[in-house]
């Protein structure tokens, strides 16, 4: 007897753009119901650790459809700018009405881009994001290091990523609904087959929040700290890049 076939996990930019492509419609509203809502709680954790003054040009990278981006502005004291990088087309569209209805298109500008590339010049910003979005880049040691190329000395960096919860009870209740429930739901709402099983796949593929450290850590940033959130289901993981480098 042969097992269920394998998720495929492969992150070339073409194929992870077309899958968030397919869902952007639903993407939000999916995030919400899924998480219950903690999600905000989680965006919003990660913008007080950045300890914004009103005056910073601030990164977010994988931006999506700009949840994060909206909660740096949205933030008292907030960003002075947000500028939003992604590469899947249909989601920044997405993020683009909102930053429209919300009149925040002033402030946050969203621009189509390789997370392995960033399309910003080195030490332009003083502080930089990333939500849910780091584990779907090909290369993470590269993306990373980008980030640090962009960030200014002294900038701070915020990432938000799914995990494994270490405590067994809690782990087997959150692999159950993330293995069984989660995906069935996905695919009702969003009518895509691939999305809501690879999320669950490329969690659990994922370098562990140790792993994850020392990759920001090998990249030069320091006061690296990995701090989990909601029983462990999600890291927030804050960085500094020294004032002298």
């Amino acid at each position: 007897m042969t097992g269920a076939p394998a998720t495929d996990l492969s992150k070339s930019p073409d194929r992870i753009a077309g899958m968030f492509d397919a869902i952007a419609g639903k993407y939000d509203f999916l995030n919400h119901l899924l998480s219950a809502g903690i999600d905000r709680r989680w965006r919003r954790r990660a913008i007080r650790a950045l300890q914004l003054t009103g005056a910073e040009r601030v990164l977010d990278l994988c931006t999506g459809t700009a949840d994060l981006a909206i909660a740096a502005v949205d933030a008292r004291p907030g960003a002075a700018r947000v500028i939003g990088v992604d590469f899947a087309a249909a989601m920044l569209h997405v993020g683009a009405g909102k930053l429209r209805n919300r009149g925040l298109s002033r402030s946050v500008t969203l621009v189509r881009g390789d997370a392995t590339s960033i399309p910003l010049a080195t030490a332009s910003v003083e502080a930089a994001t990333v939500a849910f979005g780091i584990r779907n880049v090909e290369h993470t040691e590269l993306a990373c290091a980008e980030i640090f190329r962009v960030l200014g000395p002294g900038g701070r960096l915020a990432v938000l990523e799914f995990a494994m919860p270490s405590t067994p009870l809690i782990r087997g209740a959150y692999q159950w609904y993330f293995n069984r429930v989660l995906p069935g739901i996905g695919r009702l709402v969003s009518r895509h087959s691939a999305a809501y099983t690879y999320l669950p796949a490329s969690v659990g593929a994922f370098a562990s929040p140790d792993q994850f450290v020392t990759i920001l850590r090998q990249q030069g940033f320091a006061d690296v700290r990995a701090s989990p959130l909601t029983f462990g289901i999600v890291y927030l993981y804050t960085a500094l890049k020294n004032q002298r480098v």
